[in-house]
């Protein structure tokens, strides 16, 4: 089925006026609200797959996190409607993504990744101290506003522990996410850094198609060597956090106390 035209009601009070993605499960809309009188970004589940109860649970779940996160590196959540299909509605943020920036320029400057890396900690060490993981850090999901990055997507949140193999977006979730097995915060180091390591060289880390999930084959060639100019305290940093070792790598408050000096200043 195709996706609602605009004027079309998701919901009552939210108006289709554009739609905006289609993923494997979800359709992403801008919608008008009437009750705040502005436009958000509303999620529902595609029509074909109303019925998959895994899909609707995980809709639920985000939407469910969002309305008690409030970070300003984090995209907003609004609300939750169950019922008859859940819808999960939540701030409109301008601006382009990380991939988008980086399709359109080739790659950031020591600074600008300095900054990215920043508010990327920032939001990971709220989520973090939430008792969340993300597990889905990569630059679609990552919108650059006004100087200000923000995490756009939680659909894969959860508390850590055991995980599916698998779990996660193909060249960019940690080895231990795509062997299966406890995921944790060291998870998310490993995706801040495939975002930082994509952002600097213009193209990630891992990537062979022919091979399943290459992160479990090879270790990711040094940022050193295919991004020369940049701050050693920076390559080292990024490098440290695409470690295969889950236990070997940065925390995120050491990303972070690597990547203050580059900026110049907290921000």
């Amino acid at each position: 089925m195709r996706p609602r035209a605009p004027g079309a009601r998701l919901a009552p009070g939210y108006e289709v006026i554009e739609h905006l993605a289609r993923g494997r499960t979800l359709d992403a809309y801008h919608a008008w609200s009437d009750e705040r009188h502005c436009g958000c970004v509303v999620k529902v589940l595609r029509p074909d797959r109303r019925q998959d109860a895994a899909a609707r649970r995980r809709l639920v779940a985000e939407g469910r996190a969002l309305l008690h996160l409030s970070h300003p590196n984090i995209v907003r959540g609004y609300e939750l409607l169950r019922e008859p299909h859940p819808l999960v509605a939540m701030e409109s943020v301008g601006g382009q993504t990380v991939a988008h920036l980086i399709d359109e320029r080739g790659r950031l400057t020591a600074t600008e990744l300095a900054f990215l890396g920043l508010h990327l900690c920032s939001a990971l060490r709220y989520l973090h101290g939430r008792d969340l993981v993300h597990l889905d850090l990569k630059p679609s999901n990552v919108i650059a506003d006004g100087g200000r990055a923000k995490l756009i997507d939680l659909s894969l949140a959860r508390r850590p522990g055991r995980a599916r193999a698998g779990r996660g977006t193909w060249c960019y979730m940690a080895p231990e996410q795509a062997r299966g097995g406890r995921v944790g915060t060291p998870a998310d180091v490993w995706g801040a850094a495939v975002v930082l390591y994509e952002a600097a060289a213009g193209d990630t880390p891992f990537g062979d198609e022919s091979v399943l999930y290459p992160q479990l084959e090879q270790r990711a060639p040094s940022l050193r060597s295919v991004r020369r100019g940049l701050p050693r305290t920076l390559v080292d940093t990024v490098d440290a956090g695409l470690d295969p070792d889950a236990d070997a790598r940065p925390t995120v408050a050491e990303l972070a106390d690597a990547l203050e000096p580059v900026a110049g200043a907290r921000y």
